[in-house]
């Protein structure tokens, strides 16, 4: 008979990883909850941080006790002490920098989405791969101990055949032409900006193989403002997704199945609970999250991952492979020209 408890997570411990010593290239808010994050629950090193200035890296060097400071992004990369580059740029910026940092030969972990369009991520992704490097986008929700709760589930056959799977993002960011969020020369936009996290969540859960269908609204400077999608499987089953930057929603996920659902506590991305269900809507089990953290602490979740991987070997994560992030940024390509926004790159 089929035990109807939720599974434990596996890699709970993110100290066990072994340690490789990281290079922070663009020390910015992202950046600093990374670092944060490492120090307080891994034993990974970082020896070094890069900025366009030397007296903000320095900065952030004194804040995280960071031996060593880099003025350039050259200077970070070609540091022989760095293992592994995380950037964390703008991602209008991701490509370029993850080219410096694979040309020199380091591992990297790009900041998501890992590019503005699937085009960029392809030239990212054939340049590791002829260089032989490790990289992965930092889709961190990927990695914690929820994904795996959730992963082990559906693998496992406990909801049955899938049907259908909501995630929302939402958020009210006040209008600013010049922002990153708006401005469609930095890649702006509720799909690159949110979307990407609605899109992995589906792609996670149903595979990558679903048709797009979107409706959206956009903003003054042209870029997607909210996107509406349904993510459709040869099979039948149907992502219902929404992301925006022009109203908060409540950021929760559903996953369900013939035999049952699970709901996601918001954020669903770093999720505290996970409650199943079964098809009568009765109440199964429940799994709680026993890391006591402020947000973005699970970041050193990825990072652990990240050291697992290249200590044996591999060159992609098994868990949220290189030709998955591609097919997510194909995914938003198309949303994004079904609702008519601007594309990356676009003048305002």
């Amino acid at each position: 008979m089929m035990s109807t408890a939720l599974p434990s997570p596996r890699f709970t411990d993110p100290r066990d990883a072994p340690v490789l010593r990281w290079g922070i290239l663009a020390p910015g808010a992202i950046a600093n909850d990374f670092v944060d994050s490492l120090v307080r629950h891994t034993d990974q090193r970082v020896v070094a941080a890069g900025s366009r200035t030397l007296e903000r890296a320095q900065e952030f060097a004194r804040k995280h006790g960071i031996d060593r400071a880099y003025g350039s992004y050259g200077e970070l990369v070609a540091d022989p002490e760095v293992d592994v580059v995380y950037i964390a740029s703008p991602h209008s910026l991701h490509e370029e920098h993850a080219m410096l940092a694979i040309a020199a030969g380091k591992h990297v972990l790009i900041e998501k989405p890992i590019a503005p369009t699937a085009a960029a991520a392809r030239r990212i992704v054939e340049a590791a791969r002829a260089a032989g490097v490790f990289a992965m986008e930092a889709m961190w929700t990927r990695y914690r101990p929820q994904s795996d709760v959730i992963r082990q589930t559906v693998e496992n056959g406990l909801l049955g055949e899938l049907r259908i799977v909501t995630a929302d993002f939402g958020g009210a960011a006040a209008f600013d032409p010049a922002s990153r969020i708006f401005d469609p020369r930095l890649a702006g936009g509720a799909l690159l900006d949110l979307g990407v996290y609605v899109a992995a969540w589906a792609t996670f859960i149903l595979g990558t193989e679903l048709e797009v269908t979107a409706r959206g609204r956009l903003a003054p400077t042209g870029v997607d403002a909210h996107a509406a999608l349904i993510l459709s499987s040869a099979g039948g089953a149907h992502a219902l997704l929404s992301a925006g930057v022009d109203a908060a929603t409540p950021v929760r996920s559903v996953i369900a199945g013939e035999r049952g659902r699970l709901e996601v506590s918001s954020p669903f991305w770093d999720a505290d609970t996970i409650t199943f269900y079964d098809a009568d809507g009765t109440l199964v089990d429940e799994w709680a999250d026993t890391f006591d953290r402020p947000a973005r602490q699970s970041l050193c979740y990825q990072a652990a991952a990240l050291a697992r991987y290249v200590d044996a070997g591999l060159t992609e994560s098994p868990l949220h492979g290189l030709d998955e992030t591609i097919r997510v940024l194909e995914m938003l390509d198309d949303a994004r020209r079904q609702i008519g926004g601007a594309e990356p790159g676009d003048p305002a």
